[in-house]
């Protein structure tokens, strides 16, 4: 006798029996996800004795790096101090590691320190621009910390971090953060008793990242023990708050050798991001692959990065448990591969190639295991979701003569499923239109990494659900089949083509055949799906996703706040927002399908009703906040051949109001009655050479300074640029000549000019035509000359017209805030950055941070 079918529930039901789930699941993914370990005070374990890493200690570092020295930009007297300050720490722990080996002679333990110094060049294409660069007398501070034999010094680990910070930030988590870290492990190794190293670890704090990874490349190219090196961890940070990520990791070997960390974070989904070359990112351990060519672990604390290279990256907005969580997953892939189980050997016989290893962190495991067992796993899971839809199949028409197909049910299932999502990305992108376009409100969720999903997952739903009226009805148990399906299926072909990010929709497939599994336990044919088999199906989609969407906002949500005007980013985050939720609510498309097609209308109108609500609060919504500033870059420009003054500003986000900002900061500081338009942004525009290739993401003005009384004072800059040792060869139609760029007191000069260059010595390939050229400088705080030998084809004509160079820099004591302590030496440019910024700040209330430099340039024909 068939069972009575069972009494049907509804919607509200339904999703209140399944509330704890959707409670319970992303609130344990978002705690899982930014979980920090408590911060240690003490160097030394209370109870052992034995040494400890310490976040105050790191953090102390952090502080008198970035507060008490300043504004480590490369070239400036803090830069100098910053430099001086690290050495002197490597030279005390050197002092402290010959003190142990005294006291325990028997200790096989040997720490060097190298100040390595010197000058260089190389080529540094960034955004698809042809780009140059010089340095002058830099330096480096190198430990070397090993048992102190030949042998234990021939294979190394590298780690690295930099010293330096950027032009508008003091740098406490870019990278001071790292550089405590890398002193922090420098210390307990040394101190503690039972560890002696098979191989050696080499700490490089490098002092020019900033200025395009000089410092990386000096010692890559020039430091005597740099061929020892086989493998590279680089310590960084875009941000303050959060666990450290592993966004880059380029061998298996050294992918195991993460998987030892007690807290790791990062997946093969975020590495192939990265690799991608989606994000415009780049760190030192570009130049350790270029000319080491070792692998390793690219490592970076990315959340809350809306400080990234702002003023307000200081030691207070660090995130207690940060420097712990750094420094102890540093620390643990330190003595792994210093220890006998290291691969550094293997991989100084053997080499590396790209990792083909699937990894990521599920339900607190780490999870690592090549392609070929993803291969085998995820066709066995597709091939099992085929065999278990098969045996689950039953006929809704049995009654019919020819029945209904299994196939005809899952096309019907697999163009539900698909219209789900393309519904809800349509859906997205004509809110994100009308946001952009029609309402003139882009960004409006930019001060919270999770706003945009109060704005777009109303729109995604409606979308999703809107298109299952076109589809038409669809029985729940074919929905849900093909939810199972498509997604085991499109696992299984994506890891086919080598892409690793595919094993997220096997996470979430596998749960999905249990559930059906189960579903055929506990119903009758014919009853609707069990809450239960949704409760297993959703779970891992609910906390995978949830994990997946935060890392995801993490960095993309304050990168719009510098991917410049023209970026479409209402429409980036309107579909990371489509994505994401498509894949943590996978099971909503069969859901909707368990109602009657009233339920669905009804389900669209209010849905539809959230997302104009939506809209409307968002519209009246600003950007911007005292936490989450927008960018703003000023130069006060000095142009040395025209005598002429002339005030820069820029932005780098499409919001709306700079165009009225800039209205606002010609009518304060600009000449009566100027109305201020946007000037042209490419690569003559030689105003803004000092940020190049940066530049190209800027939509800049440029304003005439009034006639104040400091403006009437002469230009007093001894910033020249010629050429020597000129000569011209008729008969080979060329011309050779040594270009000398003489700056005192100008720092991170760039030059710009076009010629036809055969010969020069920063590479041995010129672009074999006439082009434009840019060369851009860092040296050493006081080092204020740098040359470039060349060879350039003269016209047809024979006849040489001279080489129009543009060139400029920025004056070194005109920084602000950086060099506001020693304002007075700044001259008429500092005058003014003190007025613009006590005025910014009080015009918008503390919602821009400025960045403000008194640059200096002009035009020479040499």
């Amino acid at each position: 006798m068939n069972k009575s079918p069972r009494a049907r529930w509804g919607p509200v039901r339904s999703l209140l029996c399944l509330a704890p789930l959707f409670i319970a699941g992303p609130f344990y993914a978002f705690k899982a996800h930014y979980d920090l370990p408590s911060p240690v005070v003490e160097l030394y374990d209370p109870v052992t004795s034995l040494p400890q890493l310490s976040e105050a200690q790191i953090l102390g570092h952090a502080k008198y790096l970035s507060e008490d020295i300043g504004y480590r930009t490369v070239g400036t007297r803090e830069h100098a101090l910053g430099d001086a300050w690290v050495l002197q720490q490597a030279e005390a722990l050197r002092s402290e590691c010959e003190a142990v080996v005294r006291a325990h002679p028997e200790r096989k333990l040997q720490c060097e320190v190298w100040h390595q110094q010197g000058s260089g060049s190389h080529r540094f294409d960034m955004m698809g621009k042809r780009l140059y660069k010089t340095y002058v007398n830099l330096t480096n501070i190198i430990v070397r910390v090993s048992d102190g034999t030949e042998a234990g010094k021939q294979h190394a680990v590298l780690v690295n971090s930099h010293v330096d910070s950027t032009l508008p930030s003091p740098g406490a988590a870019d990278d001071a953060l790292s550089v405590g870290v890398m002193l922090e492990c420098i210390r307990v190794l040394a101190n503690s008793p039972a560890w002696e190293p098979k191989h050696a670890i080499v700490f490089l704090f490098n002092n020019a990242e900033e200025s395009l990874q000089d410092g990386s490349h000096l010692f890559s190219t020039q430091h005597p023990i740099a061929n020892t090196v086989r493998a590279a961890i680089n310590l960084e940070a875009a941000g303050t708050t959060g666990p450290e990520l592993l966004f880059q990791a380029t061998s298996e070997q050294m992918i195991k050798a993460y998987a030892k960390v007690p807290r790791p974070y990062g997946s093969v989904i975020a590495n192939e991001i990265f690799s991608s070359g989606i994000i415009l990112s780049d760190t030192d351990f570009r130049q350790f692959q270029l000319y080491l060519n070792v692998t390793g672990l690219d490592m970076a604390v990315v959340g809350n990065s809306y400080l990234y290279h702002m003023r307000k990256d200081i030691v207070e907005n660090i995130e207690p448990g940060v420097a712990q969580h750094m420094g102890e997953n540093t620390l643990a892939l330190l003595l792994h591969l210093t220890s006998s189980e290291s691969p550094l050997p293997e991989l100084a016989r053997a080499g590396y190639s790209s990792p083909r290893t699937v990894f990521f962190e599920h339900f607190g495991q780490f999870l690592v295991y090549s392609f070929d067992t993803a291969n085998l796993m995820y066709c066995a899971a597709a091939v099992l979701a085929f065999i278990v839809a098969r045996l689950t199949f039953v006929d809704p028409a049995p009654a019919l003569k020819k029945g209904t197909s299994f196939v005809s049910e899952l096309v019907k299932g697999t163009i539900a499923v698909s219209g789900a999502f393309v519904g809800a990305a349509i859906s997205v992108n004509v809110v994100a239109l009308l946001m952009d376009k029609v309402l003139g409100r882009p960004l409006s969720w930019f001060s919270s990494v999770f706003a945009c999903i109060l704005l777009y997952g109303p729109a995604a739903l409606a979308g999703g659900v809107a298109s299952q009226l076109l589809v038409g009805r669809v029985r729940e148990h074919t929905a849900f089949t093909s939810v199972m399906l498509v997604q085991a299926f499109l696992a299984a072909l994506i890891q086919l083509v080598g892409v690793g990010a595919g094993g997220a929709l096997f996470l979430s497939s596998a749960p999905m055949i249990l559930a059906l599994v189960l579903n055929a336990l506990l119903t009758t044919p014919g009853d609707d799906i069990s809450l239960w088999s949704y409760a297993i199906g959703q779970l891992t989609p609910l906390v995978t996703g949830t994990e997946m969407t935060c890392a995801v906002l993490d960095v993309f949500v304050p990168l719009t706040g510098r991917i410049g005007e023209e970026a479409p980013a209402e429409y980036i985050i309107a579909n990371i927002v489509a994505i994401t939720g498509s894949y943590i609510l996978p099971l909503l498309v069969p859901f909707m399908h368990r109602f009657s097609h009233r339920i669905l209308v009804r389900a669209v109108i209010l849905l539809a009703m959230l997302t104009g609500l939506s809209m409307a609060v968002f519209s009246m919504r600003s950007p911007f906040d005292s936490m989450h500033q927008k960018r703003l870059f000023v130069i006060h420009m000095e142009n040395m051949t025209s005598e002429e003054q002339h005030l820069h500003v820029a932005a780098a986000d499409a919001a709306p109001g700079f165009h009225s900002l800039a209205q606002d900061i010609a009518n304060e500081f600009s000449v009566p009655g100027v109305t201020p338009t946007t000037v042209v942004m490419d690569d003559w525009n030689s105003d803004w050479d000092t940020m190049y290739p940066f530049s190209a993401f800027l939509t800049p003005y440029k304003f005439d300074l009034p006639l104040r009384a400091e403006h009437q004072d002469p230009l007093e800059h001894d910033f020249t640029v010629t050429a020597v040792n000129d000569k011209i060869d008729d008969a080979a139609g060329t011309r050779s000549f040594t270009l000398v760029v003489n700056h005192p007191g100008i720092i991170w000069t760039a030059v710009a000019f076009d010629a036809h260059v055969l010969e020069w010595t920063l590479d041995n390939n010129p672009p074999d035509e006439f082009a434009r050229h840019h060369i851009k400088e860092g040296s050493f705080y006081g080092h204020d000359t740098w040359t470039v030998d060349m060879v350039i084809k003269l016209p047809p004509s024979g006849v040489d017209p001279g080489v129009k160079v543009n060139f400029m820099g920025i004056h070194e004591k005109a920084m602000w805030p950086g060099k506001k302590a020693e304002k007075a030496q700044g001259g008429r440019a500092m005058a003014l950055f003190e007025e613009f910024d006590a005025w910014l700040e009080q015009h918008t209330r503390g919602t821009v941070d400025g960045m403000f430099l008194g640059c200096v340039g002009g035009v020479a024909v040499v």
